[in-house]
């Protein structure tokens, strides 16, 4: 049983706080599990007010059906989401 894990670094640009930190983040979560069928959480850099760490897994009975759907989630992020900025990405197979 693959799983597929995904690591974004994502820059929230122009955030002053982190109520508005989170009040941005927690739509994008929201919409990745609606939209993906995904797990997701912000797993890191929680007391920075410009960037996250948001965390992504998936499961399935094909390896390569996870990488693509992970690539396709950063692809849909940098696309649809122009309120944040991808910095790094980090996928992993278990």
């Amino acid at each position: 049983m693959p799983i597929g894990l995904l690591a974004l670094q994502l820059r929230l640009p122009g955030c002053s706080s982190l109520k508005e930190k989170r009040s941005r983040l927690k739509p994008l979560l929201a919409r990745l599990h609606r939209e993906f069928n995904i797990s997701t959480a912000e797993m890191d850099l929680l007391d920075s007010w410009d960037e996250s760490l948001i965390a992504c897994a998936v499961v399935s009975n094909d390896a390569r059906q996870n990488s693509r759907l992970l690539q396709h989630i950063v692809d849909w992020v940098e696309r649809d989401w122009p309120d944040v900025d991808v910095v790094s990405e980090h996928m992993e197979m278990i």
